[in-house]
Order: C-alpha cells, then sequence, then structure tokens
C-alpha cells in the first residue's frame, strides 16, 4: 500500500484527499462546501452532490496519484435509514434541525440513562436515537420501510462498495444507541424494534470490500480496491497519537465542533447536562470526551479574512483582561443555558485584538471542558486551531501542561482515516508550542475562570 484516497466529511465543507502513506501526508486535496437542502420534510444534507463530488475527485485524484485504498471519516450525530433496494428510506436529517425538539419529552422518558450509554442528551438531532424516534413517530409509512440503518460514514462504504455495515466509533459518539462499557446495542435500541435494521458492526479498520467495478470504470481506480469500514472523524484525529503516545494525553479536535478526548485520564463523574460524554475510540475502548461549537463560534464571531493577533496585541489583550465569556452558540458546550457577554466594549476593538479576545475565549472553553472530563498530561491540537497561536499559547496557559500542534497539518481527520489502513508509516509530526507564555496569560485565565463561573451561575470552579 502507497497511496490512499480519503472521503473526509466535516459538517461545513468535505474534501477528497490522496495520502502518502510512505510520507504519512496528504498529497493532493479537492473541497467542497457540504450543501443543506431545505426542501421537502426536513431540513437534509445533499447526499446527491456530495455523491457526484466524491466520484470525480477520486476519479481526479487517482488519475494523478493511484490509490491502493480507499478510506472514510465524517461527522457524527447522523444516521441513514435505507429502504429494502437500498436506497433512501427518508432524507438524511440535519442534525441542527429542530425536528426533534417537538418530541423531547417523550424521548426523555424513552431514552436510556447517561450511566448505560454515556450519552450526553443534546437538543435537535445531536442524538441520533432523538432523530430515529423523531422519524419514526412523525414519517411512520415512511419509517415502515426502512430496512436497514447505517451510520453515516458506513453510508459512504455502501454507496462504494454495495455492502451494509456499522462501526463502533460512530455508534459511540452520543447516540443514545449504544452501550460503550458492555460493548453492545443500548436498551433503546431493542424497546423501539430497532435492533433488525442495524447493519452489522465492523471495526473502523475492518476492509468493508471492494470498490464496486462499475465505479472502477467510472473512476480509473483499480478492480478490487479494498474500502475500509471507516471512522467517526473525532476519532481519527485521535487515532494517530492513541498508535504513537504514551498514555495519559489528550487530543483536541477543531472544526465546527471542538472535541476533547481524555485517553488515560483522572476518573471524574461526567456531567451530561454540560455536554461530557463517552466516545468510543477505534479499539473499541471508552474514552471520556467534552466538546463545545467552537468552530462555529469562530465563524460567527470573526467570519472570514480575520486578522490574527502578534504576540504584543496578544499581551496588550491580557493585560488589559477584555474577555467574552461564555457561550456562543448557546444549547451545548460546558455552559449551554449562558448567553454571551464581552466584559468591554466590543466595538472599540480592533480587528487583531477582536481575533485575540475571541482566541483566548476558545482556549478557555477548551480548557475547562479539559478539566472537566479529568485530562491528563499533554495536550494536542489537531485541526484549524493547530494555526492560530493565540489559542493554543492560551491553552498551555490555562491548562498549566505542555500543548503540542501541528500548524502545518490544518486537519488531522484525514491522516487519521489513512491509518486505518495496513502499512501506513504513522507519525504526527507535532511540535510543542514554542516560546515563554506571558504571566500575563495565567493571570487572565484564573480572571476568565472567575468571571465565567459568575456569569454563568456556578458556584465552583469545575
Amino acid at each position: 500500500m502507497r497511496v490512499v484516497g480519503v472521503i473526509d466529511i466535516g459538517k461545513t465543507n468535505a474534501k477528497v484527499a490522496a495520502v502518502d502513506l510512505e510520507r504519512f501526508e496528504e498529497i493532493a486535496v479537492r473541497k467542497t462546501a457540504n450543501v443543506v437542502l431545505t426542501s421537502g420534510p426536513y431540513p437534509h444534507f445533499d447526499v446527491e452532490h456530495l455523491w457526484a463530488f466524491l466520484l470525480e475527485s477520486l476519479a481526479a485524484l487517482n488519475a494523478e496519484h493511484a490509490f491502493d485504498a480507499i478510506s472514510i471519516t465524517t461527522h457524527g450525530a447522523t444516521a441513514v435509514v435505507l429502504d429494502p433496494a437500498g436506497h433512501l428510506a427518508l432524507p438524511v436529517l440535519d442534525y441542527e434541525y429542530a425536528g426533534p425538539d417537538s418530541l423531547a419529552a417523550e424521548y426523555d422518558v424513552a431514552r436510556p440513562p447517561f450511566s448505560e450509554t454515556g450519552s450526553a442528551r443534546l437538543p435537535m438531532g445531536l442524538n441520533v436515537g432523538a432523530q430515529l424516534y423523531w422519524q419514526q413517530k412523525t414519517f411512520p409509512e415512511d419509517f415502515a420501510r426502512v430496512a436497514s440503518i447505517l451510520t453515516y460514514a458506513q453510508y459512504w462504504t455502501y454507496r462504494l462498495t454495495g455492502v451494509l455495515c456499522n462501526e463502533l466509533t460512530s455508534l459511540g459518539c452520543h447516540t443514545d444507541l449504544w452501550n460503550p462499557i458492555a460493548g453492545t446495542f443500548s436498551s433503546l435500541v431493542e424497546r423501539q424494534g430497532w435492533m433488525p435494521l442495524f447493519a452489522p458492526v465492523l471495526k473502523a479498520s475492518d476492509i468493508a470490500g471492494a470498490l464496486r467495478p462499475e465505479l472502477c470504470a467510472a473512476t480509473g481506480i483499480a478492480a478490487g480496491t479494498p474500502v475500509y469500514c471507516g471512522i467517526h472523524d473525532s476519532n481519527a484525529s485521535l487515532l494517530p497519537h492513541l498508535l504513537t503516545r504514551a498514555s495519559p494525553f489528550s487530543v483536541v479536535s477543531t472544526g465546527t465542533w471542538v472535541v476533547m478526548l481524555a485517553v488515560g485520564a483522572e476518573p471524574k463523574a461526567l456531567d451530561e447536562r454540560r455536554d461530557t460524554l463517552i466516545n468510543v475510540n477505534a479499539l473499541g475502548e471508552p474514552v471520556p470526551s467534552a466538546r463545545f461549537m467552537g468552530g462555529r463560534a469562530f465563524q460567527l464571531l470573526l467570519g472570514e479574512g480575520s486578522v490574527p493577533a502578534s504576540p504584543d496585541v496578544e499581551e496588550t489583550v491580557a493585560k488589559a483582561g477584555h474577555m467574552l465569556l461564555p457561550s456562543i452558540p448557546e444549547g451545548s458546550g460546558p455552559f449551554p443555558a449562558s448567553k454571551a457577554i464581552w466584559t468591554t466594549d466590543e466595538q472599540a476593538l480592533g480587528a487583531a485584538e477582536r481575533f485575540a479576545v475571541v482566541s483566548f475565549h476558545l482556549a478557555l472553553m477548551t480548557a475547562t471542558c479539559l478539566d472537566l472530563i479529568g485530562a491528563r498530561g499533554e495536550v494536542v491540537v489537531e485541526g484549524p486551531f493547530a494555526a492560530n497561536k493565540a489559542y493554543l499559547r492560551m491553552l498551555a496557559a490555562a491548562t498549566g501542561r505542555p500543548v503540542f500542534a501541528d500548524p502545518q497539518n490544518v486537519t488531522g481527520t484525514s491522516l487519521g482515516a489513512a491509518c486505518l489502513v495496513q502499512g501506513s508509516r504513522v507519525r504526527t509530526g507535532i511540535e510543542p508550542v514554542a516560546g515563554e507564555i506571558p504571566e500575563s496569560f495565567v493571570i487572565y485565565a484564573q480572571a476568565w475562570r472567575e468571571a465565567a463561573l459568575k456569569h454563568t451561575g456556578k458556584e465552583k470552579r469545575p
């Protein structure tokens, strides 16, 4: 094996990457927006747009770098329901649609307790169990035609191979569908009569099947090319470190969501009301986790073309104590019921100062989440925030632990998915955050914590 074609579907964007397994790096990439359609019964992902993009991109990249295998990673909180012919029985729900909330009280009675699943109760469609429950109750005739339920990455595996399967990391990411301690489906699946509908569960590193012959002909990819089962994106970010680092450590996977996964964590009682949960890693092991919508917050607060802060501007902001207190957006994360406020005149800040304040806010939200899940040891930052020096320096100040990042590899998910392929030379290429952390950052972090706890009504530090 030398080159892997990786399909990487995030909530905001999708891409196809060619990953060189010897160099363990992306050597070519194509991207598109992940479009949500508002027509039909509810907002849903435009899977046909994605499918056309995937086939075109696979063909173009394979022509430049012939693929020896294909691997897949996608965002979580998504399930696909298929009819007996293998077509969609219902559109693939956008998990940010609030429709499932209409049955929230009823679903709260039906869902298993947090102690069984490690799944925090989340709004909208963020619990896959809530999606399926709402679809079953709201569209009973359509749901009666469901023959198969697939996790999202494995839906694309199915379209590529014709093989129906599910996978542990996708079932184990706040779905309410999986018992991570027992390693079995939850009691919800049995009670709702869904058990016969779930395709067999494979490991992320299993080969699901070969690329379908007609797709080989359409893309030019060699006949018999293996397609790996696939993996949830946050666990894809974790996997290279899981394979190369000694416990304890934590990985911060950044994108639309910032997801913290703590390997070898200090035992702590997790609080589902603060968006802490149990994920299942690629080895099938439960991992304490936490999350908040940090990438979405960055986008809402700074948008495109933001101006990074210099170290001088960062220190000026820290000494001045300009802060953004949680939380934006509301409804998830460690302070889900709190509305964000600025402690300074937001309009008086320059672009670089605003960048620093927002970056500090995101770093301190991350540090709060790491505290909540008992994270210990080094902190590794993956994804876009790995290139944000203000974020990294404040995170180091707030945690008091070494912080590592690879600013050249702005998304660790594609390389993580490539790790599933046998023969990959896994390495991370991460570097410690450079330079001394100013004392003003440590003082700022403590002041932010105290102000955040006062603002959110919490009586003690998490």
